[in-house]
């Protein structure tokens, strides 16, 4: 028979049972006080849920995503931490320049380092929606970064991120880790937010910040990060299928005492479960085959999946709004919550305007 403590080691890596009870009693704290969990944070890191999509975790995207999800169920801002980390771990598992992947994978990946992704202003360049913001110009052994990224979040003094960078003298778009404690990079807390405060969300400013060459994920940013984009897109999807659950329970609770009248609204539990599940079954093949590579079929097919689940999060939420009515409206409930939280998971990048411009550029194509 298994020791109590082993049984409670089983226990507490599964990801819903983990959420429940180390996450469930911090998310009020965290929505209204801004609350970094870090603690949570590193937590899922020594229950190996950070790896679980990359080479050592076999690439398995699909488990990576439904960790996530169980995540957001309880927290999307946690959820949205989450994706932030997974997403820096993708880059470094797929770093071109070998030094920097062995100095830095298995720290990121196991959750002794943390860190986030860093990659908006980025990804919004490639698709021709913003100038890069940091500039960059090379000295020996790296780079001196210049500039500010206005908000890159899953961040605390002690942690890294990744971001692009232009190269001006040359026109190279060039990527690369920052430690957050490097000489003349400083963060700058953000405006207040009405979600995600809890967040780790910092303005990031670089003055003469140093970019040594074991920090860099890819000299040739333009040509990296489409082989990684499709990945990336599909990590995201644990933050609106956890999000979409958890506004199902809350529909169903409410059917408890509210059913007489509720069954009058036009959105219904038994309906918006079926299309979870239909959206799940599609995150789950495409899971499949983005480990190996991103080209424009397959992208295409995460943006579309991507873009539907940012409609049914905002559909499930403005339904458990209307089921739970005047409860909803509770500073501490957590259906406003969620409704604030869809909201998030429409806008950050890619955010339905941008997937529907790539999918305009991928058609005409």
């Amino acid at each position: 028979m298994e020791s109590v403590h082993a049984l409670d080691e089983v226990w507490t890596r599964d990801p819903r049972e983990l959420a429940a009870r180390e996450l469930a009693p911090l998310a009020a704290t965290i929505d209204r006080d801004g609350l970094y969990p870090e603690g949570f944070m590193r937590t899922l890191g020594d229950h190996g849920l950070y790896n679980r999509h990359t080479a050592a975790g076999g690439h398995d995207f699909a488990s990576a995503i439904d960790a996530m999800a169980e995540v957001s169920r309880v927290c999307m801002s946690t959820g949205f931490c989450h994706w932030c980390h997974d997403a820096l771990t993708w880059y470094l598992d797929n770093a071109e320049e070998a030094a920097t992947r062995e100095k830095w994978l298995e720290a990121v990946a196991s959750g002794r380092l943390l860190g986030g992704t860093g990659l908006s202003n980025g990804m919004k360049n490639v698709a021709a929606i913003e100038e890069l913001k940091i500039r960059v110009r090379r000295v020996d052994g790296g780079y001196l970064a210049n500039g500010t990224l206005p908000w890159v979040s899953n961040l605390a003094d002690h942690h890294v991120f990744a971001a692009v960078f232009l190269e001006p003298d040359s026109d190279r778009r060039v990527m690369a880790l920052v430690d957050c404690a490097q000489a003349g990079f400083s963060l700058k807390q953000c405006a207040e937010f009405i979600a995600l405060e809890g967040s780790g969300t910092y303005a990031c400013h670089f003055k003469d910040v140093f970019i040594p060459d074991d920090h860099v994920i890819s000299h040739d940013a333009a040509a990296f990060l489409p082989r990684i984009r499709a990945g990336f897109v599909l990590l995201q999807m644990g933050m609106p299928l956890g999000v979409i659950a958890a506004c199902i329970d809350i529909i169903e609770d409410m059917s408890r005492t509210h059913a007489h009248v509720n069954a009058f609204l036009d959105e219904q539990p038994d309906t918006l479960r079926t299309e979870l599940e239909d959206l799940r079954g599609a995150v789950n093949a495409l899971a499949e085959e983005v480990a190996s590579g991103s080209d424009d079929r397959l992208f295409r097919d995460v943006l579309q999946v991507r873009e539907r689940a940012s409609v049914l999060s905002l559909r499930a939420s403005q339904a458990a709004m209307l089921h739970a009515g005047a409860r909803g409206y509770l500073a501490d409930s957590a259906v406003q919550r969620k409704l604030r939280e869809s909201y998030f998971v429409a806008i950050v990048t890619p955010a339905i305007k941008h997937i529907r411009k790539e999918l305009a550029r991928l058609e005409a194509a």
